[in-house]
């Protein structure tokens, strides 16, 4: 355990990157937001735990695919992070973007309510067909796991992030399903997508510069 706390300077970043990623605007986000306002807050905190499942789904299959391809390829880790930098600096573009634009979240129409296994299914089926979401798991880890580090800082970044994830979709459902959250989200939307933005950039900057 003592081993796995002296990576914390590394997993710090890694954790920032993932609270960003999962609080801003996405399919899975709109998805737990437009269902928690046409469809009530129960309905909204179930396809959040669809969403949360797909998302364990693809941390886990990160971290077990960088650990099998970093024991047989060290140069592996030189990609992960060049590719990892450049997705994180793709997001850093889309939310400067999104910024500039000032763009609205998108009302839905009405939808017949779904059964609590429909709902589910929906929300894991949205956040698992999202090839971006490996991805960022992808940079996630890589960002937080430097080169030699034993697995189990893989498992401490997925638990935590995990429990954060959880703890921040059953808000949105939460939060989404009264009356003036909306409101206040729209006021603020163009700060936090300058936020995300700077420290996008910021975190893939570093990870491109990092020494492995």
């Amino acid at each position: 355990m003592r081993e796995t706390l002296s990576y914390l300077p590394q997993i710090l970043p890694a954790y920032i990157a993932y609270i960003i990623a999962v609080i801003s605007p996405g399919p899975a986000v709109m998805a737990i937001i437009s269902t928690s306002m046409t469809q009530g807050r129960k309905a909204g905190m179930t396809i959040a735990l669809g969403i949360f499942g797909g998302s364990f789904t693809w941390a886990c299959a990160a971290a077990l695919g960088l650990a099998t391809i970093l024991q047989t390829y060290a140069i592996a880790l030189e990609i992960l992070k060049v590719f990892g930098g450049l997705y994180l600096l793709y997001l850093a573009y889309k939310a400067f973007k999104a910024m500039r634009a000032g763009k609205d979240i998108p009302r839905t129409a009405d939808e017949r309510k779904l059964s609590t296994k429909a709902l589910l299914l929906r929300g894991y089926g949205i956040h698992v067909t999202n090839p971006k979401a490996i991805f960022a798991w992808l940079a996630i880890i890589a960002l937080g796991m430097p080169q030699g580090a034993p697995a189990s800082v893989a498992v401490l970044i997925i638990a935590v992030c995990m429990i954060t994830g959880f703890t921040i979709f059953m808000g949105y459902a939460a939060l989404f399903s009264t009356p003036h959250a909306l409101k206040v989200y729209r006021g603020l939307r163009r700060w936090i997508e300058g936020a995300m933005s700077a420290f996008y950039c910021f975190a893939g900057l570093k990870l491109l510069t990092s020494r492995i």
